[in-house]
């Protein structure tokens, strides 16, 4: 089965992650051999697999190479869904550097570093951080950290905005795929913020010295104490970054809407009716997940599932909460594109799909009405995210839809109950539906039309 190198592996010359059929394998260059011996020798791959920390593998026959340049094929294990850091929130980026100087910290111990330090060699599978490049390793140098730099552009920099200005700045690591500038991470922080030492040190004075030098240090031998204590600094600070959770946009949606609590438990049965009615298990996308009370559930019966919602807030509760699931950042209205070489380097959300199951409850109104996107787009663009769609349609006599439409002055495109079945009708049939116990409001479960 012919080789197909994965779109993101390329920079790195000591091999490259493709895939044969549904194996994901790594070649080890030939380059990269006496590196990659030493490290199997010291132990240190065993430990971290062991601790859960980097993903597992195992090493396959040369005849799956992709070139006559291997040197070792490895087999890994898969992340079930790819992340990307400006889709999660400050708790998710905190977890993912606390990891990465946790695994620095103990490859120095054994006489290896870490030759990169990018967020993006850092994986979710649910609320947990996991390590994924397995040729990120490297014996150690005599001189200082050569990812220092790079971990303070994709961990420290955002981190401290998110903490210290605001928590939606994360969304600037869209934009800048190589990690914050040091300098502009500077400039926007507050006066106050650089009474954080580790903050004056690890940012402040070290994007001086950038702008100096062009380099983030001197050539000049570091002891292994010193590798160490650098670490420990940067651990220090890191872990002295704090995120306000206590307003969230959404968070209290039911108990400030018209929701009473006999429609609260009736939506509940019936998204766990219809749930169980889908034959096959497999990812569940859960678009407006809030803080994932129906993303648990859906998980709950076999699911794997994602829970998306634009507020970072509610996304910080949620995974605060340690859940099953992975929630992530993400405004459908405006999700994440194509980006990086080629715009394949880091795929859009379309090309990570699609999922067995979709969930779309109380986002419908929002999109045609709040963000004025027609009915029919709504539903070709949900069509393109899964199967089966579980979907709520609420009546234009809501109070809450009377609100949204007085908020843009009744000038939005049509919205009523037969517009809504004619979009769905173009791109799926329905399986079930009905009315909400003391509500306005509808539930639909859909298969897309083939």
């Amino acid at each position: 089965m012919r080789a197909l190198q994965h779109s993101a592996s390329f920079r790195d010359p000591s091999g490259f992650v493709f895939s044969r059929g549904n194996d994901l394998l790594r070649q080890v260059d030939a380059q990269f051999a006496d590196s990659y011996t030493q490290l199997k020798q010291s132990g240190l791959i065993e430990e971290l697999i062991r601790d859960g920390l980097v993903t597992a593998f195992e090493e396959v026959d040369l005849n799956f190479a992709a070139s006559d340049s291997a040197f070792a094929v490895l087999r890994a294990d898969r992340v079930p869904f790819i992340s990307y850091p400006y889709e999660w929130c400050f708790g998710q980026l905190k977890a993912a550097a606390l990891l990465t100087l946790e695994i620095q910290r103990r490859a120095v111990e054994r006489g290896f570093a870490l030759k990169d330090a990018t967020a993006y060699n850092v994986q979710f599978v649910g609320s947990k951080p996991i390590f994924i490049d397995l040729l990120s390793f490297e014996p150690a140098p005599e001189g200082p950290w050569i990812a220092y730099r790079q971990f303070c552009r994709h961990f420290l920099a955002p981190l401290a905005l998110m903490s210290w200005v605001d928590p939606r700045l994360g969304q600037l690591l869209k934009s800048n795929l190589d990690g914050l500038p040091l300098d502009l991470a500077a400039k926007t922080l507050p006066m106050r913020a650089r009474l954080n030492t580790g903050l004056a040190a690890h940012l402040v004075l070290h994007s001086r010295a950038d702008q100096k030098q062009g380099v983030s240090g001197q050539a000049r031998k570091v002891t292994k104490s010193n590798h160490l204590a650098l670490l420990d600094s940067l651990r220090r600070t890191i872990e002295s970054l704090k995120v306000n959770t206590d307003e969230t946009v959404w968070e209290n949606y039911y108990s400030d809407t018209n929701y009473s609590e006999r429609s609260e438990k009736a939506k509940e049965n019936l998204v766990e009716a219809y749930l169980q009615k889908i034959p096959e298990k497999g990812f569940c996308w859960d678009l407006g997940a809030n803080t994932g009370r129906f993303s648990e559930l859906a998980f709950k019966l076999g699911f794997p599932t994602i829970a998306f919602d634009l507020d970072v807030g509610a996304t910080e509760k949620s995974f605060q909460s340690k859940p099953n699931y992975l929630p992530l950042v993400l405004d459908i209205a405006n999700p994440s594109p194509a980006l990086g070489w080629g715009l394949q380097e880091r795929e859009s959300l379309l090309q990570r799909g699609p999922a067995k199951v979709v969930l779309a409850l109380a986002l419908v109104h929002h999109l045609s009405i709040s963000n004025n996107v027609p009915l029919p787009w709504v539903a070709e663009f949900l069509s393109n995210l899964g199967d089966w769609l579980i979907i709520e349609f609420i009546d234009l006599e809501d109070s809450q839809v009377q609100r949204l439409f007085h908020a843009r002055n009744n000038k939005v495109h049509m919205y009523n109950g037969e517009a809504f079945l004619a979009a769905i009708d173009q791109y799926f049939t329905i399986d079930a539906s009905s009315p909400i116990d003391d509500s306005l409001r509808t539930l639909y479960l859909l298969k897309r039309r083939d």
